[in-house]
């Protein structure tokens, strides 16, 4: 494939569906509106037009609606608190001391409310938000009407171009999303052919580059189910799957490139000598994956090139003398990523049945932990005892009043600096570990931003086009990345002031370095407050999110064995594995403040080790929703046990992490033999399809107990350890 080509998959990847792209349009749009409009009414001052053009942006960014009916009226009534805020910051402007206690009001106010979902957020943000500038520009009362006329433009432009004219189509940011998964699954396949094409003394980067694609290709597999539940009823205009297939067959396609990745990467790790023609022969097949996957390959083209990948391993699947099983499997894994590309471009085809008899369906896919991570989703369940949403009120409250004190007595004129990092510092945060990691981001991407502010504001000086230009190009990419780091935000945010500085004549070396004391300021206040005030404490919000995995977990082997024997399921289990796989992310992130930084201080007991077990626990629960739709066994009286088994041990590892009323674990083993061995007297195909289940099964109960007894081994060390501190005492004495 040429470069161009293949520099045109890399750049559909990038944004899946465009979202980021469309929100940063829509979002610069929105603001250039509002400003626009506001100018032309009269001659207002600059403070006027500049509060509509924030809070166009404001309403473009924080409304995080799924249904567009939704995102319109959220939207709508973001005018309401964002109005209220604007007379109150105004008539209140002149007396300092109250205007500063209702901002902290309007800000644990802005908090409280996000126990009501994204509605309660959005609204929380447009009153934290008005009420700011408000103050921020010194808003006199006799500019109320022109401020009240500036907050419902900008509201007004943000519905207009977000809720209207350039609103979401479900069905066409499926197709795109579609194709950022085939670009992934592209990206994924290359870097399996790094694996066997480049040299030996590559393969630790080669791995890096691995598990990093293979992460990224979960993320976009659950951003394509997402779109598609919301989309029920559309059709894709390329690829044709309806909306309720799209999940099926996209986890279909997901689990099968995992398992070209696990098993090519065990093939090295291994240190297994492939012979010339044997790794010809793999190269082939995986230059047909990337070839079908690639952006802009016809779907009557796809089909020809799956066909000779599938081809160009069929020496290999065929037979095992010379080849071995480990690389007979990275074959398997070619033949069966061939066919779920296939049924996902190509939907007229049925999905692929599950069956270890034929070269398609190879052994249940292995899986090896790496150390690789995805975005996480901001929400939370509420934790026990005090809401997650009133405790952080009280601790925005606190954190927040000190900083406008500490922020005034070190910049009376730029105080606000301290007062908004302290007030984000806490958004999509569950724990102190996360306030501390956030406020650290949050300083540095300031840092970053200062530095890169100051080269831009002197690049464009003289040059008030240059300057405006260059103003909303930085704003576009601050409201890209949003979505994708605190930091970044942080850093074109500080770039937006530094030329904005620069066009009014402000513009100075201190000033900005100002901004960069007062953020540290308000982000220590910030982890400040979250520790000594109400602290939900890194461990126990990790134990809250494993709760919510291990129960994630409980539902779909529940499901899928109410599937399997056939009884009714209010829920489809293909739905609640992507929420393991989000409980898992939220997991994941939680755990992150808990381990080492190093990687050699991290042993087998440690939380890395815990999230990388747990992961593997994760894809099989996810591959076992898969088969139940497969699988239909109404006789099968042997699963029951060995299901019943499984969920006890993993119980007991919960129990046992969490350090909790103990269980025993015991190896579910003996019954899965037995399910196993009634499953291998069944007629074919039914046999296969029980053997697969089984398979899945002990590959579950495997992880859950290497991961106890790696706990056993820690309180032994620890007991050990203990046990010696009275002898070494003594002996000094």
């Amino acid at each position: 494939m040429s470069w161009v080509g293949e520099l045109r998959t890399k750049l559909t990847a990038i944004d899946p569906g465009l979202v980021r792209l469309r929100l940063a349009a829509i979002g610069t749009g929105s603001m250039a509106l509002a400003a626009g409009i506001t100018a032309l009414i009269a001659n207002l001052p600059v403070t006027v037009v500049l509060l509509s053009a924030v809070l166009a942006m404001i309403c473009v960014v924080s409304v995080n609606e799924p249904e567009l009916v939704r995102l319109r009226v959220t939207t709508a009534l973001m005018a309401v608190p964002a109005c209220a805020a604007v007379a109150a910051g105004t008539l209140l402007a002149p007396h300092h001391l109250f205007a500063d206690i209702v901002f902290v009001a309007v800000m644990v106010g802005a908090v409280y409310i996000r126990r009501f979902g994204p509605r309660g957020s959005a609204l929380g943000m447009a009153a934290f938000n008005a009420y700011f500038f408000t103050q921020f520009l010194h808003a006199a009362p006799d500019q109320l009407p022109w401020l009240l006329l500036a907050t419902a433009i900008g509201v007004g432009s943000s519905v207009l171009l977000r809720g209207f004219l350039f609103s979401e189509r479900p069905g066409r940011t499926l197709v795109r999303q579609l194709h950022a998964f085939d670009a992934r699954v592209h990206d994924l396949v290359g870097a399996v052919v790094d694996l066997f094409a480049d040299e030996p003394d590559k393969l630790d980067g080669d791995l890096r580059d691995l598990h990093r694609k293979h992460a990224r290709l979960n993320e976009t597999a659950l951003l394509v189910s997402a779109t598609a539940t919301r989309n029920d009823s559309a059709q894709s205009e390329e690829s044709g799957p309806t909306a309720g297939d799209v999940p099926l067959r996209v986890l279909d396609a997901e689990l099968s490139a995992e398992r070209l990745a696990v098993s090519s990467e065990r093939v090295f790790t291994a240190g297994i000598s492939l012979s010339h023609d044997t790794r010809r022969m793999l190269l082939d097949g995986l230059h047909g994956l990337q070839a079908a996957t690639a952006t802009g390959t016809p779907n009557a083209m796809v089909a020809a090139l799956l066909d000779g990948a599938e081809r160009s391993v069929d020496p290999i699947v065929g037979e095992t003398r010379g080849y071995g099983d480990r690389v007979q499997r990275v074959a398997f894994a070619v033949t069966r990523l061939a066919r779920a590309i296939r049924t996902l471009r190509c939907p007229d085809q049925p999905v692929p049945e599950v069956s270890e008899s034929h070269p398609g369906a190879p052994p249940i896919p292995e899986y090896t932990p790496s150390d690789s991570s995805t975005e996480t989703a901001d929400e939370a369940t509420a934790p026990r005892g005090i809401l997650l949403t009133t405790r952080q009120a009280i601790q925005v409250g606190v954190a927040t009043s000190l900083a406008i004190v500490a922020g005034e007595l070190l910049s009376p004129s730029r105080w606000y600096w301290a007062v908004i990092t302290a007030f984000l510092v806490f958004a999509g945060t569950t724990s102190r570990g996360e306030v501390l990691s956030r406020g650290w981001g949050r300083i540095l991407g300031t840092i970053g931003g200062v530095l890169a502010g100051m080269g831009l504001a002197l690049l464009v000086s003289g040059s008030q086009l240059a300057a405006l230009i260059l103003l909303f190009a930085c704003i576009f990419v601050a409201i890209y990345v949003v979505q994708l780091s605190p930091s970044l935000l942080a850093f074109w945010i500080t770039a937006v002031l530094a030329i904005l500085y620069g066009l009014i004549g402000q513009f100075s070396v201190a000033t900005l370095v100002l901004r960069i004391e007062e953020t540290a300021l308000g982000a220590a206040l910030g982890i400040l407050a979250s520790y000594l005030i109400l602290p939900k404490r890194t461990r126990e919000a990790f134990g809250e999110a494993l709760d919510e995995y291990v129960d994630a977990v409980d539902a779909v082997l529940t499901t899928s064995v109410d599937r399997i024997l056939g009884r009714e399921s209010a829920e489809h289990s293909v739905e609640l594995a992507k929420n393991v796989h989000d409980t898992m992310a939220t997991l994941r992130t939680r755990a992150a403040p808990l381990d080492s930084p190093l990687p050699w201080r991290r042993g087998r007991s440690s939380y890395h080790r815990m999230v990388q077990v747990l992961s593997a626990v994760d894809h099989y629960t996810r591959f076992m929703a898969r088969l139940a739709d497969h699988v239909d066994a109404p006789g099968w009286s042997a699963l029951c046990p060995a299901v019943d088994r499984v969920q006890a041990n993993l119980d007991g590892l919960r129990r046992a992490v969490l350090q909790r009323d103990p269980r025993e674990i015991r190896s579910a083993e003996d019954v899965i033999d037995a399910a196993e061995s009634d499953a291998s007297r069944q007629p074919d195909p039914h046999r296969l399809e029980r053997l697969a289940v089984s398979r899945v099964l002990r590959r579950i109960d495997q992880a859950v107990c290497t991961l106890a007894e790696d706990l056993r081994l820690r309180e032994r060390a620890q007991l050990h350890e203990s046990a010696r501190a009275p002898s070494g005492a003594g002996s000094k004495i």
